[in-house]
């Protein structure tokens, strides 16, 4: 057995401060960190020269559909697609799938005025048409691809490019953290399993590791090896975190600027803490009744997704900076069975999304949360099969609420059959440019140096990426 080193442990004080001098800068910087916000920031903010002095917005909850909702099925109607119904399509189209391509396929869903403002909803969000006064209904969205993989890196990172930091993760690095006791990027994933794309839809790809997202599980253990033995009494406990601190830290000093280990050690840290406060964000015992029941949790079909827009609404109020709902799989991808499909989804989802947005406002937090309901593309107006829909990647819909948008305003439009943005349009990266505007950011300022380049979430230079005035209040 090889006997104890620990040279590490007996230095004089020319040797420590010789050896640590970095390390105390550090420290210093965290103290000071943790004295300029009553609860602390455990995240360092990104260059000051990014932030701009007016932000609207200071967190974000991303309720993302994979798989990509149809959009004239539930925000875009099209007349004409009941006009055409059964015939051929006029015109071209980019079919995914094009031997399975059919005829013009109309929706069995009726729209309605809804709303002071009269935004035109499907029968089949009559919670979200509650609150259609609240939000900003993008009819004009396009994307670069319609294959989901890269739809979903685009959406998440600005480029179909796998290993790119996503949007969440740019937040946190520019913004930091709001509470010491828990991630500021958190995601509450599925209990069916993960989305496709898994764990890249909340990467820090290049930047440092400690701003990726933390999955928190729905069940008894949100966090695995978070909850301490009961075998284990405080005081043993407390001895063996500070021992590992040490260790840690001595291995650290060897390893200067490696940051997979300093983001491990520093999850390491928030883990202890959260065994506290993490329990106490998920606890939804003290909630009333009345607001339990607002949020579907007592309905056998809402209360999975209820429960996570429910901790999402918890979470903010505790100052996580950025939430993100994901649901198992591509539910949203109706290649067949469209009508039916959409039935099911947006009994699961449509109450809970409503939910939050109303519990947000009656708790002045919305104002300064950003919600967004978006997928990565939308479909078809032709018929995949009998009664499916293919991607599409020229026009969809998505909402955002609360944060500086518009209230009850409905932006651009697509042609007659909901295939193409023909006004207004908006890409992936106007809506990211947007939303960091909206969050006291700026996207062109907002870089990381990687591969030679100033790189950056929306790459303007390339993308030519732009805010969309219109959106905001």
């Amino acid at each position: 057995m090889t006997a104890w080193d620990d040279s590490s442990f007996r230095r004089n004080r020319r040797a420590f401060l010789g050896r640590s001098a970095g390390s105390l800068g550090l420290m210093a910087l965290a103290h000071l960190l943790d004295q300029e916000s009553g609860r602390g920031r455990v995240l360092a903010a990104g260059p000051e020269i990014t932030k701009l002095p007016k932000a609207r917005a200071k967190s974000v909850i991303c309720l993302f559909q994979h798989g990509g909702p149809s959009q004239m099925d539930l925000f875009d109607p099209k007349p004409a697609l009941a006009r055409f119904d059964g015939k051929p399509y006029p015109g071209k189209l980019e079919i995914h799938f094009n031997t399975q391509a059919g005829n013009v396929l109309a929706s069995p869903f009726r729209f309605a005025p809804r709303g002071e403002s009269g935004m035109v909803l499907s029968e089949l969000l009559p919670h979200t048409s509650a609150i259609a006064d609240e939000i900003t209904l993008v009819r004009s969205m396009t994307t670069e691809s319609v294959d989901h993989e890269a739809a979903l890196r685009l959406i998440h990172s600005g480029k179909i490019l796998a290993g790119r930091p996503t949007l969440g993760s740019w937040v946190i690095y520019a913004l930091g953290s709001e509470n010491r006791d828990l991630p500021a990027y958190v995601v509450l994933s599925d209990p069916g399993g993960l989305p496709v794309d898994g764990v890249r839809n909340w990467s820090s790809g290049w930047l440092p590791a400690v701003y990726q997202g933390t999955p928190f599980r729905s069940g008894a253990n949100p966090v695995l090896n978070l909850e301490t033995p009961k075998t284990l009494t405080p005081e043993a406990r407390g001895g063996q975190l500070r021992f590992l601190d040490a260790l840690n830290q001595a291995h650290l000093a060897r390893h200067v600027g490696d940051t997979e280990l300093e983001a491990r050690i520093a999850n390491f840290e928030t883990a202890a803490r959260m065994q506290t406060a993490v329990p106490d964000a998920l606890n939804l015992d003290s909630e009333p009744k009345a607001i339990r029941s607002m949020y579907g949790l007592d309905n056998e079909v809402t209360r999975e997704y209820g429960t996570r827009c429910l901790i999402a609404r918890r979470l903010i109020e505790r100052g996580v900076r950025f939430v993100q709902l994901f649901l198992s799989g591509q539910p949203w991808d109706t290649h067949n069975k469209n009508a039916e499909m959409l039935k099911s989804l947006c009994a699961r989802t449509d109450q809970p999304s409503a939910a939050l947005v109303l519990d947000l406002r009656q708790r002045g937090l919305l104002d300064d949360t950003i919600v967004l309901w978006t997928g990565e593309f939308g479909r078809l107006p032709v018929s995949q099969g009998k009664d499916g829909r293919d991607h599409n990647r020229h026009g969809f819909s998505l909402w955002l609420a609360g944060g500086g948008f518009k209230r009850g305003y409905v932006h651009g439009a697509t042609d007659d059959f909901g295939y193409s943005a023909v006004s207004d349009a908006v890409s992936v990266q106007d809506l990211q440019a947007t939303i960091l505007h909206t969050l006291g950011l700026d996207h062109r300022r907002l870089v990381f140096p990687h591969e030679g380049r100033d790189d950056s979430l929306t790459d303007h230079e390339v993308t030519h990426a732009k805010i969309v005035p219109a959106l905001l209040a």
